[in-house]
């Protein structure tokens, strides 16, 4: 194939620039302004598990109202990640960056002060809405910020932080229940704390630049996308040509969709699950742990297996695939569920349990975790990449919605073992859709991996080398 007449050599477009620029002290900002999103959102979403068994004794909640509490924002993060989404692609990316963060703050300090469940109820709706929000902004930006060579470990470093947030989490509850705090103020610390990190970013998300890649190909203004890219990459793309404006429909994408929607969906069924049911679960494998007891466990399995799976998947992730890590994550976490669901005997020792129980978050981190994120924000067009994104999160906490409010009432009536033999099927399916419906993007330009344009991806050796592999 010709290169078209009427562009100029890939090398000089803004999309090429930015597929090779190089790593600089402005990705450190903005992975910092992104990833403290996420890690508020982690602390938020998972915080609660612990603060309900608080609060449910002091306003003597019935289970379903445990239930709504604990799932509502959930619920929440399915209309946040739509609407932003959808509204990023249209006004850009930077017009709404950092609103996202506001609702988050305004959602945490509601919790904290909520004088009874309506309130409560209220203030995780905001929270939701804004950490919805925060899913496609800040993955579609940083992965369009990245070049092709390491995108997969600059946006699996934002989403890591989340690892801080879950490891934080449990450690802030540990330490308010030995000083002895009063129940009463203990979970409204917890749910508050969540504001300082969203809070922090919220100035620094206003001041980041526009995406130049949703500038020179949906709004073809080249100029002004060379100009912000010069903002950040030192000059690279002062000279940089005019890209082709990408308008593709989203119709042509449902087969990925399919792909990053569903793996993401019964991803979250599972994590969200077993996560905020963490302390219930743990109730079940040592029924006379108290809850000072049973959070340590919580936090020995997050900073033991969760976090070291983070820091694999960022260090390998570009080496071993995006798709093909999420492959072995499934794989992983569902031989965990499988074991443990097929041999009761081992919830009567607390450390095997443990160490099995542990490996399923390793897999789920060194995996869909961090994968379903990535792939989401790779695989669709510029034109439709928040919208994309945006779906499969919203989806995805779908999902995390049922895990959340289900899982109580599962393990109550199936076991811990029959719930999660039903888990192991959900990984199991992530594992089909992944194989069956997305493509690998390692390697690839974002231009390539979305069919953005023909014309890049047989110009380009690099790319052409990839796709064949």
């Amino acid at each position: 194939m010709t290169t078209s007449a009427a562009l100029p050599p890939v090398e000089n477009t803004v999309s090429e620039a930015l597929n090779q620029v190089v790593f600089s002290p402005f990705h450190l900002r903005a992975i910092f302004a992104a990833g403290m999103g996420f890690f508020a959102s982690a602390y938020d979403l998972f915080i609660i598990g612990t603060a309900l068994t608080l609060i449910k004794g002091e306003w003597h909640l019935s289970p379903g109202s445990v239930a709504l509490i604990g799932s509502i924002s959930l619920a929440a993060t399915f209309v946040g990640a739509f609407m932003f989404g959808r509204t990023a692609d249209i006004f850009g990316r930077k017009s709404i960056y950092g609103l996202e963060a506001l609702l988050m703050t305004a959602g945490a300090l509601l919790s904290a002060f909520a004088p009874n469940v309506t309130i409560l109820l209220i203030a995780r709706v905001i929270l939701g809405f804004g950490i919805g929000g925060d899913y496609p902004l800040s993955a579609v930006l940083m992965s369009e910020y990245s070049n092709t060579k390491s995108r997969g470990r600059m946006v699996s470093l934002v989403f890591s932080t989340q690892a801080a947030g879950l490891v934080v989490g449990p450690a802030i509850a540990l330490t308010l229940l030995a000083a002895g705090i009063d129940h009463d103020i203990a979970w409204r610390i917890m749910l508050g704390l969540g504001a300082l990190p969203a809070a922090m970013v919220i100035y620094i998300r206003r001041t980041l630049p526009e995406s130049p890649r949703w500038l020179a190909r949906v709004k073809g203004d080249g100029t002004r996308a060379a100009r912000e890219l010069a903002s950040f990459s030192l000059g690279t793309a002062t000279s940089a040509g005019r890209d082709k404006v990408v308008k593709q429909p989203f119709s042509r994408y449902l087969l990925v969709f399919l792909g990053t929607a569903g793996t993401w969906f019964v991803f979250d069924y599972a994590y969200y699950g077993n996560t905020i049911s963490t302390p219930m679960i743990m109730q079940q494998i040592a029924p006379h742990a108290d809850l000072l007891m049973s959070t340590a466990m919580s936090l020995i399995i997050f900073a033991a297996a969760a976090v070291p799976g983070y820091i694999l998947a960022i260090l390998t992730v570009d080496r071993i695939g995006h798709k093909r890590l999420q492959l072995i994550g499934f794989a992983g976490m569902g031989l965990m569920f499988l074991i443990i669901g097929l041999f009761p005997m081992l919830i009567s020792t607390v450390g095997l349990f443990l160490i099995i129980y542990g490996l399923s978050y390793f897999f789920a981190e060194f995996g869909p975790n961090t994968t379903t994120f990535l792939l989401s924000s790779e695989v669709f067009p510029v034109n439709i990449r928040t919208t994309g994104h945006g779906a499969s999160a919203g989806v995805a906490k779908v999902g995390a919605f049922i895990g959340a409010f289900i899982f109580p009432i599962l393990i109550t009536d199936f076991g811990l073992y029959g719930t999660l033999r039903i888990t192991f099927l959900f990984s199991m399916v992530g594992l089909v859709l992944t194989a069956v419906c997305l493509r690998e993007p390692a390697g690839l330009s974002l231009e390539a991996v979305s069919n953005e344009t023909t014309d890049e991806v047989a110009m380009s050796p690099m790319m052409a080398r990839a796709s064949s592999t």
